[in-house]
């Protein structure tokens, strides 16, 4: 039997496609894409040597749909309302938000499936690290490192912000002998993305059962063997000390983990926290440096934040 799941479409600038797409990310969303009117004349346009895709260049003067995909269930109403509403203010933060509309429609999961897939394409991420979804083709470049991924309908498909963020502070702060746990792994997309740039050992958790078998069969796809995957939060599912710890979720959820999360790292280790929207982030630097962090950096994409915090080397 097929599942039907509320389609959200909003017509906006192309300038907004991120802002709009982070207030998506602010509700119960399950998946998100975006689609351009130009697409196909950008295709004809692109140069035959473009092997991998960059978003900017899907930034076009008529605009874009982004697309949010719901549970028929009794939060919708109200994620619907906060769309509506904060669409309508992308003015005020000086966004042109294009037409503004915002429109439901109910669509069958097969449908919804063959929709998001045609626009997601391979894109890199960091300096190396390129995601390519399973369906796709990719020729790698030097020293490239290929992120394979299905993300399912369930998470996102690794371009917003926030994960790209994560994925550059990972390729900083990542070296051979480095042990690093993954909280909130999701699709396992940053969990991988760690091994593949040489950390010795990766424990990977969420609490959500569906989160742990995509991050175990994303694990597959990329071949690495020294991923852990367990379901649960950080004091239940982990043992030992990490040199990095990655949380790529909410504000709220990073400032309730930061205590536990100083005490699974060793001295002079990395907290890399993201998901922070711009408004929250001095909260959670309050809590960062009351937990005995020093603030490393602080990066910023559109609203979003990514805090790298480094735990006090004398505890």
């Amino acid at each position: 039997m097929q599942k039907e799941w509320m389609e959200v479409s909003i017509t906006t600038s192309s300038e907004a496609v991120e802002a709009v797409s982070g207030i998506l990310y602010n509700t119960g969303i399950k998946g998100v894409s975006i689609e351009d009117p130009k697409d196909i004349e950008i295709e004809k346009k692109r140069p035959q040597d473009w092997d991998y895709f960059d978003e900017d260049v899907l930034k076009v003067k008529d605009g874009a749909v982004v697309k949010g995909y719901y549970k028929d269930d009794e939060n919708f109403e109200k994620y619907l309302k906060y769309i509506e509403d904060k669409v309508n203010n992308l003015g005020n933060y000086g966004i042109d938000k294009g037409k503004g509309t915002v429109t439901v429609n109910k669509v069958k999961e097969e449908d919804w499936e063959n929709n998001w897939k045609q626009y997601y394409k391979p894109y890199r991420a960091g300096s190396r690290v390129v995601i390519k979804p399973i369906w796709e083709k990719y020729n790698p470049k030097r020293d490239d490192i290929v992120v394979q991924l299905d993300p399912g309908m369930a998470f996102g498909t690794g371009t917003h912000e926030t994960t790209r963020m994560c994925i550059k502070s990972l390729e900083k702060y990542i070296r051979p002998d480095t042990r690093v746990f993954d909280i909130g792994t999701g699709s396992g997309i940053l969990a991988i993305t760690a091994a593949k740039l040489g950390a010795k050992y990766v424990t990977a958790v969420d609490v959500d059962r569906t989160a742990v078998e995509s991050a175990l069969k994303n694990i597959k796809y990329n071949a690495v063997e020294n991923i852990d995957v367990f379901q649960g939060n950080l004091m239940e599912a982990v043992c030992g000390k990490a040199d990095v710890i990655v949380a790529n979720i909410i504000a709220d959820a990073i400032i309730s983990l930061t205590e536990d999360a100083e005490k699974f790292l060793v001295p002079g280790g990395i907290f890399i926290s993201s998901g922070i929207i711009n408004d929250r982030s001095q909260d959670v630097v309050e809590k960062l440096k009351g937990s005995g962090f020093k603030i490393e950096e602080i990066n910023v994409d559109g609203e979003w934040v990514c805090i790298a915090a480094k735990k006090d080397d004398m505890k």
